[in-house]
């Protein structure tokens, strides 16, 4: 690569940053990139028009955008480049959706041909109606959803202003004189203003930095009834917990519709799973959504929206939402419907800015290589390409190491990580621990997760049913074994769990095991990359240093 290009397939921008800047760089490119690579010397961040929009959606300019790329690039930008990026900034807003006192809901334009150029679009006809004057057209309300995608996948996205209906109103107020008295902090309050603000989009904190607390805020400052979604039933009683805690709801206003119970309340905690269950090719509970008046919507975990949400947000627009999330990454790269359907981004704090505020735990990031046998190298060289990631992440090399690590934090908090129940069974049984995976029951898991956060056991093996909205507070080590391959925000995820401050402001340790000159090692680089995005460096050690490790 000879410096920054332009993919003109998609108009993706590839930005090198020296290594010595790259510090500086992260501060200023992340509003509106991403990082693809970054080894010893150079990182390579990827420049998308989505995430152009978002950061033009959230108040950034194209001239901010221009001068992070002239200050940080590797290279002399060319000027094209730079007119490219100004110009795809703009297309954000060229194309607003508005409410009319005359004829309801409409498509506004500031230029006519881009109008025009829209509307000779077959998938666009069937969703507009007539021309009312030749900056506007009648849309039809139930497509306000399916327009702002359509819009999207051309180019042109459009900024909603047809604002929202009240929902029923619930009185719902933030209670600042429980637990011993707290307050929102800084950030989380600037995350509801920028939300509301916004109207509807999505607020990107770390975990452990209170994204439920901005969930509360906004539901306080709605004040309406609210249904809020999230990935599992702990994390639904864990919501359900906190909003008992910190706002004046009653145990009366909150249901709980799930697996396991069915109660609509004025507040309303769902689980995915269950609004997406289906049957004969229908999805029956999705006839909660009118069941009230929703003045407000909550998707905890927006990235790990499943296709069925989609569908089924599209259609409820005129609802306000709030997407909580620690990384917007998507590895099926569904971002833009979470941009068109959800919101854009309205609040993204950086994790080492709240790490140096002191709202999160530092975090060390350990990779520990381990050499399979050379009859484990030869199987794995002539097994399946399908097969060659689970056989290199479960190599019983890394058993011995993940021993060695737990004895190196005697006494401390630490969850053993993995993706395969076969090898997560065995670590138990060599560790002597306690192991949750899907077929832990709602009660198991919740009375281990309380045994493991009072103190009266320090050592969990969990599969991926903890990697997310699970409270752990005083997890300080995570060594992870395994994982679902590549994935961006499962590493996200799994370190989150580690970062809630500790009380004796000790620093956590996050461990990944890996196999050496396979896939694992590949998988493994990618999965790091939000992190390292975010300003997270891995030190890399052999299996025969662990001992030397500080």
């Amino acid at each position: 690569m000879n410096g920054p290009l332009i993919v003109q397939s998609d108009k993706t921008l590839l930005l090198e940053v020296d290594h010595p800047a790259a510090e500086a760089a992260r501060r200023d490119i992340a509003p509106f990139a991403e990082l693809e690579r970054a080894p010893e010397h150079i990182h390579t961040y990827r420049v998308t028009p989505l995430g152009l929009w978002n950061a033009r959606a959230a108040g950034h300019d194209a001239e901010q955008v221009v001068h992070a790329l002239i200050t940080h690039s590797r290279y002399p930008v060319p000027q094209a480049l730079l007119v490219d990026v100004a110009d795809t900034m703009a297309r954000y807003g060229r194309l607003t959706l508005d409410k009319d006192p005359e004829h309801g809901l409409v498509l506004r334009t500031t230029d006519r041909a881009v109008l025009a150029e829209v509307l000779r679009h077959k998938k666009i006809k069937p969703l507009v109606g007539a021309l009312i004057d030749p900056d506007t057209v009648s849309v039809h309300a139930s497509e306000r959803g399916h327009v702002k995608q359509e819009l999207l996948k051309l180019g042109w996205p459009a900024e909603d202003l047809a604002g929202y209906v009240d929902g029923e109103a619930h009185p719902i107020a933030l209670d600042p004189d429980s637990g011993g008295g707290w307050a929102l902090r800084p950030y989380q309050q600037q995350a509801v203003d920028g939300f509301w603000d916004g109207g509807s989009g999505v607020v990107v904190l770390p975990c452990g930095a209170g994204k439920t607390l901005v969930g509360a805020g906004a539901m306080a400052r709605s004040s309406t009834t609210t249904l809020i979604l999230v990935t599992n039933t702990v994390s639904a009683r864990q919501w359900r917990e906190e909003l008992l805690r910190r706002t004046s709801l009653t145990e009366d206003e909150i249901g709980e519709y799930s697996g396991a119970r069915k109660e609509i309340r004025p507040v309303t905690i769902a689980t995915y799973q269950v609004l997406t269950t289906r049957r004969k090719g229908t999805y029956p509970h999705l006839d909660l959504l009118d069941a009230r008046d929703w003045g407000l919507v909550v998707y905890d975990e927006v990235h790990l929206l499943p296709a069925p949400i989609f569908r089924m947000t599209a259609d409820l627009q005129a609802r306000r939402r709030l997407g909580l999330t620690a990384t917007l990454v998507r590895e099926d790269g569904r971002e833009s419907d979470v941009f068109s359907l959800i919101g854009p981004k309205r609040y993204d704090a950086p994790w080492k800015d709240i790490e140096a505020q002191g709202w999160i735990a530092p975090a060390d990031c350990v990779e520990v290589r381990v050499t399979m046998p050379e009859s484990m190298r030869m199987a794995y060289a002539v097994a399946e390409p399908d097969e060659r990631y689970r056989f290199a992440a479960s190599a019983p090399a890394k058993d011995a190491v993940v021993h060695q690590l737990v004895e190196r934090h005697p006494g401390e908090p630490t969850l053993v990580i993995g993706q395969y129940l076969d090898q997560l069974e065995l670590l138990a049984d060599r560790l002597d621990a306690p192991l949750i995976t899907g077929a832990t029951t709602v009660p198991q898991r919740q009375e281990l997760f309380r045994q493991f956060r009072e103190g009266e056991i320090d050592l969990l093996v969990v599969s991926k049913v903890a990697n997310f909205s699970i409270d752990l507070p005083e997890a300080s080590v995570a060594i992870q074994v395994s994982g679902t391959f590549g994935s961006r925000q499962e590493e996200a995820q799994r370190l989150g769990r580690l970062l809630r401050p500790k009380g004796d402001g000790r620093t956590a340790h996050f461990y990944t095991v890996v196999a050496r000159d396979t896939v694992d090692a590949d998988f493994a680089a990618h999965r790091q990359r939000f992190l390292a995005e975010q300003g997270y460096a891995y030190r890399i050690v052999d299996a025969d240093d662990i001992s030397t490790l500080t």
